[in-house]
């Protein structure tokens, strides 16, 4: 191949990426903040402000963490996020996703087969850990951690509000 013909399918490949990732990133610059996303790469840093000439603060090193958006900047390059420990921070734009995950807080949170105390307990899960929210509705989240889930009550969960209403 030659090297133009490289350099023209390149940028061909850059542009469809580029187009792939504009619809997810346009939805999260129109919510209004705050509201939760998690951290769509596995390596991510945090900077102390927007742009790549601030100093790095953080590096995460686990992709899907819950964050709080709380700020937006340049039409969603730089997003200002907290993270559950409460830092607040800058990332690029590109590394947050819409796809909402939660954070075990506290103690150790059972997991049921139904949203209510007296469903059955199918998974424990330890602080900590991470997973994927959907159907959360009066107090209790569907969690799913690798294709293991169950409701769990909102309030051992940061990534969502006790009170907010999901799928």
């Amino acid at each position: 191949m030659r090297f133009g013909t490289t350099i023209v399918l390149a940028a061909a490949a850059a542009s469809l990426a580029a187009t792939a990732v504009a619809p997810a990133l346009a939805a999260l610059v129109q919510k209004k903040t705050p509201y939760f996303a998690s951290i769509s790469a596995s390596k991510a840093r945090m900077r102390t402000g927007p742009g790549r000439t601030y100093p790095a603060s953080w590096l995460y090193q686990r992709a899907d963490l819950p964050v709080k958006v709380i700020d937006i900047y340049d039409r969603g390059a730089w997003i200002k996020v907290e993270d559950p420990g409460g830092t607040q921070g800058w990332m690029m734009g590109k590394l947050i996703s819409d796809t909402r995950t939660g954070l075990v807080m506290g103690t150790i949170a059972e997991l049921r087969d139904s949203p209510r105390y007296g469903g059955r307990v199918t998974w424990r899960v330890e602080p900590g850990v991470v997973g994927r929210l959907s159907k959360c509705a009066r107090g209790w989240c569907h969690f799913d951690v690798r294709g293991r889930g169950g409701y769990v009550e909102a309030n051992h969960l940061w990534g969502v509000a006790t009170d907010e209403t999901l799928g």
